[in-house]
């Protein structure tokens, strides 16, 4: 008997690519806000990202096809439609570098592997926010999703 063949799934990068676009606004909501409001918890009750009231700032995640714009609201981080006043740009490894803080954060902007685009100053406002979380962002279950994502993106290598 031969030995059977089955396809090879689609590497998590391409199937992120995929699906991502596909994902209603609201769904994106109920997934993102309620781990962002946890892992900031403490910065939000401090009023660390007041600064991000009524403002926007967007996330792309370029290889991954995975654009997040944020704002502030009610003390709460939350997703919107429209596009941010500043972007923040760069490769899924680059945000994993400055969210475990494998790497320098400054170096990751410096090197332009990260970029800031738009209104530089919120940008840089929120890399410092990003920047002043000595132990990363990666603790608690949203550094165990890091973390799983990082193992299966490896396939992608």
């Amino acid at each position: 008997m031969l030995p059977l063949s089955l396809p090879r799934p689609p590497a998590p990068t391409r199937l992120i690519r995929a699906i991502d676009p596909r994902v209603p606004l609201p769904v994106k909501r109920r997934v993102v806000e309620p781990v962002l409001n946890r892992t900031f918890a403490e910065p939000l009750a401090e009023g660390e990202f007041d600064a991000l009231e009524g403002r926007r700032i967007t996330l792309a995640v370029e290889d991954l096809g995975v654009v997040l714009t944020l704002s502030l609201a009610d003390g709460r981080l939350v997703l919107c439609r429209e596009a941010g006043e500043a972007t923040i740009r760069g490769g899924w490894r680059e945000f994993l570098c400055l969210a475990t803080r494998r790497e320098d954060p400054d170096a990751l902007f410096f090197q332009r592997r990260l970029l800031i685009e738009g209104d530089t100053e919120l940008g840089l406002m929120v890399k410092n926010l990003l920047d002043s979380r000595e132990e990363g962002l990666a603790q608690g279950r949203l550094g165990e999703w890091l973390a799983r994502l990082e193992r299966l993106a490896r396939r992608d290598d």
